[in-house]
């Protein structure tokens, strides 16, 4: 059996092995890591040779930190990062090159649309009906976009969203809410398979899934970094913050909001939870709490999104891809049936 994990911000940990007995057999770690004394490599798979066959990652890697020498140096990768390998091989997890991806920018769509989509694209990712994509949104009004299992009077400020022009929606996924006025964030959409994030924990699979818009704003200049849960940030404050929703036919949307321009004060404004976040930090701007892209790459936000499709496409071999006219039609008819209406805008209300 082989495994692969790619650690986020991190080296590639891979890993060969056999069940016999139903225990582990001739373990062999390898990768692009650093580990010092070099003769600890030699401890860590007598260590995990001879576990039992359904451990799991905490398990994997107790055994690992138990047995490096007292000074081990692990540089790029962790114990846990070794039981993930040896639980996606466990289950043959694919890795992202196994896949075809498609990477689509098309035109711009409503909110509710752009919502119906994520649930639309990610059915038919999961019934086989499309490649994994990523998607890259874009709309023609702004909006703020709670998440599945918010209140929607706790969190929105209805007069200050009509005073700005805000329309209100109510995305599948959990999370947080998201002020996205129109053409001041960057937001992508990420339909996979489940096979791609198999043997990860749940909070694993949102660093894996955004390891590589990391890179792409490293590029860029921004030294950005995966805080767990869910958040992009760098040095100079938080950049946003990634959702998830899996299907129970196997597929996983996986989607993300980055800030590239963002008014602090109409924040305030237009979300309830904002006020109480910066009374709780003691904070007095918004704009301290989440730092836009423009401000540190001083780039066009055409560009930024470039830099992610060229980073994303060469990394995984993607290749553009479009939205059907089918799938358009499903989605607009998911929005007057589902997104558009009370029911759904206000399910917790």
């Amino acid at each position: 059996m082989h495994g692969e994990y790619k650690v986020p911000g991190g080296k590639l940990v891979v890993v060969d092995l056999e069940v016999r007995d139903g225990r582990i057999a001739d373990f062999h770690l390898a990768g692009d890591f650093f580990l010092e004394p070099d003769d600890a490599l030699a401890d860590i798979d007598a260590a995990v040779t001879g576990l039992p066959e359904e451990s799991d990652v905490a398990t994997i890697a107790a055994a690992v930190r138990s047995a490096l020498p007292d000074g081990a140096q692990l540089l790029g990768f962790t114990p846990e990062s070794v039981g993930t390998a040896v639980r996606r091989a466990m289950i043959t997890a694919p890795g992202w090159r196994e896949f075809d991806w498609e990477v689509v920018h098309d035109r711009a769509v409503s909110p509710s649309m752009n919502l119906a989509l994520d649930e639309v694209l990610t059915t038919r990712v999961g019934d086989g009906r499309r490649n994994p994509t990523l998607r890259i949104w874009e709309w023609n009004e702004s909006a703020v976009v709670i998440g599945s299992f918010q209140s929607y009077r706790n969190e929105v400020d209805p007069e200050g969203a009509a005073k700005h022009g805000f329309d209100v929606v109510r995305r599948i996924s959990g999370g947080g809410a998201m002020m996205m006025a129109a053409n001041s964030i960057v937001t992508y959409s990420l339909y996979v398979p489940a096979s791609l994030v198999a043997g990860l924990t749940f909070a694993d699979s949102y660093a894996f899934l955004d390891d590589w818009v990391l890179e792409a704003l490293r590029s860029l200049g921004i030294e950005a970094t995966y805080q767990p849960l869910n958040d992009i940030a760098s040095p100079s404050g938080k950049i946003g913050g990634a959702a998830q929703k899996r299907l129970a036919n196997g597929g996983v949307l996986h989607h993300a909001t980055l800030s590239y321009d963002m008014d602090g004060q109409v924040l305030t404004e237009v979300l309830r939870i904002g006020r109480e976040k910066l009374s709780d930090k003691g904070t007095v701007s918004a704009a301290k709490r989440v730092d836009p892209l423009r401000s540190q790459t001083g780039l066009p936000r055409d560009a930024i999104i470039e830099r992610f499709i060229e980073v994303f496409s060469k990394r995984y071999g993607a290749v553009p891809g479009t939205i059907s006219d089918e799938e358009y039609a499903e989605a607009e008819a998911l929005v007057e049936s589902k997104f558009a209406t009370d029911a759904w805008l206000k399910r917790v209300p």
